[in-house]
C-alpha cells in the first residue's frame, strides 16, 4: 500500500496499462479483462487487475499532466514493483501529415516541465521511452497488421496555451502531436531503471479543428487498447524467459 494506491501486496501486475481517465481503466477492465476486480480507489482513481489471455494485467488511471502521472507511476515502480508501464491515450496532432485515428508509438517524449529536475536532478528537456516495450509494441503492430506510426511528442504542462502556433520545443525537436505527461513517466523509468512506453491515438488535428466525435472515440480507442494488451501479453513473457 502507498500513498496513493491502497491494493494490497500482490494486487498489482508488474505490467500496468495507463490511461488518463480512470473511467477509461474500468472500460478496460470490464470489456477486456477477465476475473477482473477493483484493487484501489483512492480519490476515485480506480486501479483493476485481471486477466488478459491468462496473463495477469493492472488497469489504472494516470490523471492529466506530470505532476499526477509522476505521483502514480513512481509508486507503481518503487512500491509496487511494477516493471512496465505503458501509457495509453489521445494526442492532438500539430501536423496535417497525422489523420485522426493515426496511433503513435513514442520515440522521445519532449517537454517545458520542471518535473524531472525536481524529482531526479535530470536537467534534460527530453527521455526517450525505456526498455524493450516500445519495440515489443512496434512488432506487435507488425504481427497483428496494425498501422503504427513512430515519432517524438510535447509533452505540454498547458492544455490552454497562450502562445499560438507550434510552441518552439516541439517544432524544433519535430514533434508530431501533444499530449500532456510521458515526460513524467519516461522520467521516472529512467530514474529507476523501469520499463515505459507511450501508445497514443490521435483525436483532434490542431491546424484545422478536427476532431473524433464521441462515438468514433470509443471505436478508435478500441484498436489502442488491443495493440497494448497484446503486447503486455509479449512483454510478460519476456520478463518470464
Amino acid at each position: 500500500m502507498s500513498v496513493h494506491i491502497n491494493a494490497k501486496e500482490g494486487e498489482i501486475s508488474k505490467i500496468v496499462l495507463m490511461p488518463g481517465d480512470p473511467m477509461r481503466a474500468r472500460y478496460i477492465a470490464e470489456n477486456f479483462l477477465d476475473d477482473s476486480r477493483l484493487v484501489s480507489q483512492i480519490r476515485n482513481m480506480c486501479y483493476y487487475t485481471g486477466l488478459y489471455r491468462d496473463i495477469p494485467i493492472t488497469v489504472g488511471g494516470s490523471g492529466m499532466g506530470c505532476p499526477s502521472i509522476g505521483i502514480y507511476s513512481y509508486e507503481l515502480y518503487e512500491q509496487y514493483g511494477v516493471d512496465c508501464i505503458i501509457r495509453i491515450g489521445t494526442a492532438g496532432a500539430y501536423t496535417t501529415e497525422l489523420e485522426l485515428f493515426d496511433l503513435l508509438n513514442v520515440e522521445k517524449a519532449f517537454g517545458e516541465s520542471t518535473y524531472a529536475v525536481h524529482a531526479h536532478g535530470f536537467l534534460e528537456d527530453h527521455f526517450p521511452h525505456q526498455g524493450k516495450a516500445f519495440d515489443q509494441i512496434r512488432e506487435t503492430a507488425a504481427g497483428m497488421q496494425t498501422p503504427l506510426k513512430s515519432c517524438n511528442i510535447h509533452s505540454s504542462d498547458v492544455f490552454y496555451r497562450a502562445e499560438k502556433g507550434i510552441p518552439k520545443i516541439a517544432a524544433d525537436n519535430n514533434c508530431l502531436a501533444v499530449e500532456m505527461e510521458s515526460f513524467a513517466l519516461f522520467s521516472n523509468a529512467k530514474k529507476l531503471s523501469r520499463m515505459a512506453a507511450c501508445l497514443l491515438t490521435v483525436s483532434d488535428i490542431i491546424p484545422t479543428g478536427n476532431r473524433m466525435s464521441v462515438d468514433d472515440r470509443e471505436k478508435a480507442l478500441k484498436a489502442m487498447i488491443s495493440l497494448a494488451l497484446q503486447s503486455a501479453v509479449q512483454i510478460f513473457g519476456s520478463l518470464n524467459n
